[in-house]
């Protein structure tokens, strides 16, 4: 690991910002959990339809798709809605989301229904794309065990745990779980998405400035890991406490 030095609020090096789940603040939704990563809190819902996209009709196969927003006051800045046309980033980021939780599944166990990902961004200090796959994972995985629970599946078609985390270069420094005031200096951020067994599923990775060595990137890798592990936990716990869905 990394040595542990101080940063923001005497936090180490190789520690994440405290992680915190919330079951269902969205009643209508198959499943929806709030995850909070510092400051950073992201609300991400899971609904269903019993209907696939027209290439997937009639193949007994299921799909995922997942769509990601800025909410206008999540920021310092408001930002205007996206409506007609998407930016590049939501569209990449909306992408990743996707990619990540569909790899997490048999979507031939899933029968010809998709399940809708909704990642909605209410206040971002930085980690908003890592954090909304590790919540989305949790609601996905809460959404699977209720329709379990409701005979719609007769087997579970989660395959793996899928949880991201960032890490990145500061002032030399390799960082994990950067927040924004680390993140808008970075020298080298980096985006890790991995499976229940640490296999990568996703490397996000830019060099800012100055290109960076294979040294750094394994000691930025080597920090991922350690984060992501915690992480994986904490989305376990958030699992263990899945309340019945409310009445409606």
């Amino acid at each position: 690991m990394t040595p542990a030095s101080s940063r923001h609020h005497g936090r180490p090096s190789d520690a994440l910002r405290p992680v915190r789940f919330h079951w269902d603040p969205m009643g209508f939704a198959l499943s929806s959990v709030t995850i909070e990563a510092g400051q950073t809190r992201v609300l991400c819902s899971v609904c269903v339809e019993d209907d696939v996209p027209r290439w997937r009709r009639g193949s007994g196969v299921g799909w995922l798709s997942a769509e990601y927003r800025l909410l206008p006051a999540s920021t310092p800045s408001r930002q205007p809605r996206e409506l007609l046309k998407l930016s590049g980033r939501t569209q990449e980021i909306q992408r990743l989301i996707g990619r990540s939780l569909r790899a997490a599944l048999d979507l031939g166990a899933l029968g010809e229904r998709t399940l809708l990902i909704d990642c909605d961004v209410l206040q971002a200090d930085a980690g908003t794309r890592t954090a909304a796959v590790t919540g989305a994972w949790v609601a996905l995985a809460g959404a699977i065990a209720r329709l379990q629970q409701q005979g719609a599946l007769v087997s579970s078609p989660l395959r793996q745990q899928v949880t991201a985390v960032s890490v990145g270069l500061v002032d030399g420094q390799p960082l994990l779980d950067l927040d924004y005031s680390e993140d808008s200096r970075a020298e080298v951020d980096l985006n890790v998405v991995m499976d229940g067994e640490q296999r990568l599923l996703e490397l996000q990775g830019t060099a800012e400035g100055a290109p960076f060595s294979r040294e750094a990137l394994d000691r930025l890798l080597n920090l991922a890991d350690g984060g992501i592990r915690t992480l994986q936990e904490a989305q376990r716990q958030a699992l263990a406490t899945l309340p019945q869905p409310a009445a409606t």
